[in-house]
């Protein structure tokens, strides 16, 4: 019991207010033991190595081992990325999938694109196991099929986030998995703070708040 309440201090204010607005206690020694936990190989090493090169910063290891349990738990064959980035959260993805599973990630520049082409054949991907779509997403996302896909893992511009989290619930079949990077990160904004509220309160969703980097902000669709 003294456990429970030293968690709700921290957590701060009861259920039913603005909650999302007193998550206050969450840090980087938090975020540290998932991510020793972790166990990456070179090519995701080198993968974060570009990004960061690139001045893009991927998934925390912690993030990364996640979404592979997400996609793995799910069977997921077909999944979306919104933000490809340099490869890093696909490789991860990508592992936990079906192996004919299929990758479709979306992202504003080409450039990161090849650069994840790339990480995804090092990892041992065919070319075919991933279907990169140049573009922003709310332009590219309502040209993808209701209701076809497993699991969409949301990384892209935090003031868009409420416009994922739509389209994903088009998107998703009965029983699928949304995924937000950022939940905790010390600059959320109010749109961040908006889409917390929505997931929490949406009667289809089965939500969950996972302490691994920088907060990773799942829910089940029912």
């Amino acid at each position: 019991m003294a456990r429970n309440r030293h968690w709700s201090a921290r957590i701060g204010t009861p259920i039913g207010s603005a909650r999302e607005e007193g998550i206050s206690g969450y840090g980087q020694a938090d975020a540290a033991l998932a991510d020793a936990y972790a166990v990456e190989d070179q090519v995701l090493v080198r993968a974060r190595e570009l990004s960061l090169l690139s001045s893009v910063r991927p998934v925390s290891p912690g993030s990364g081992a996640a979404l592979r349990l997400l996609a793995a738990a799910a069977g997921a064959r077909a999944v979306v990325e919104i933000g490809t980035g340099a490869g890093v959260s696909g490789i991860c993805l990508l592992r936990g999938m079906r192996p004919d599973g299929i990758l479709t990630t979306v992202d504003i520049q080409p450039g990161l694109q090849r650069q994840a082409r790339e990480a995804y054949g090092a990892a041992g991907f065919a070319p075919s196991r991933a279907r990169l779509i140049p573009g922003p997403a709310l332009d590219v996302l309502p040209r993808l099929a209701d209701g076809q896909y497993d699991l969409v893992f949301c990384d892209g511009d935090p003031a868009e986030t409420t416009g994922y989290l739509a389209e994903s619930l088009r998107l998703l079949r009965p029983g699928g998995t949304v995924c937000f990077e950022g939940a905790l990160s010390g600059v959320r904004t109010a749109a961040v703070r908006e889409l917390m509220r929505q997931v929490r309160e949406h009667p289809d969703l089965i939500p969950a708040l996972l302490p691994v980097g920088d907060g990773l902000l799942a829910a089940v669709r029912r």
